[in-house]
């Protein structure tokens, strides 16, 4: 019999909402493949997003969530790592290549957050630390670029 997987922590939650919003890049890149977007309207939207989004995310994690475990924990090596090369991807100027490694990275990354890291984290946290992120990560409702939706 497999474990039922945990609930996540409120503390957490907010975090995981902003993991969908990730989803939806991924998804919209594909979209945007699938109908023949011209690939610089995509790169445009991404690259909102990234500046809105991923990298506010990015600091939080790796400032308050992350630092639940040790920093060598292979886990935390592996987030950091992706967070490194999803950055590199988003200043990668072969645009097309670089969508669609961020499309592919950023799915598989958030996942491995999801299933693995977050539960990981979320066992070992105590209730002091979680406090600790639900009181310096204050969730505010996602708005979203709708300037060009070429996903559409």
């Amino acid at each position: 019999m497999t474990e039922k997987p945990l609930k996540r922590h409120k503390a957490l939650q907010p975090l995981s909402r902003e993991h969908h919003h990730g989803l939806l890049l991924s998804w919209k890149i594909r979209a945007g493949f699938s109908k023949s977007i011209e690939p610089q309207r995509i790169k445009k939207y991404a690259d909102w997003f990234f500046k809105s989004h991923l990298l506010p995310h990015f600091e939080v994690e790796e400032l308050h969530v992350f630092s639940i475990l040790e920093p060598n924990d292979e886990l935390v090596k592996k987030a950091l790592a992706e967070h490194r090369l999803l950055k590199r991807l988003f200043e990668d100027e072969d645009i097309i290549q670089a969508l669609s490694k961020i499309e592919e990275v950023l799915d598989n990354h958030i996942r491995f957050e999801e299933r693995v890291l977050f539960p990981e984290i979320q066992k070992v946290a105590t209730e002091s630390q979680l406090a600790e992120i639900e009181k310096i990560h204050n969730e505010t409702a996602f708005l979203d670029n709708l300037e060009d939706e070429f996903w559409k």
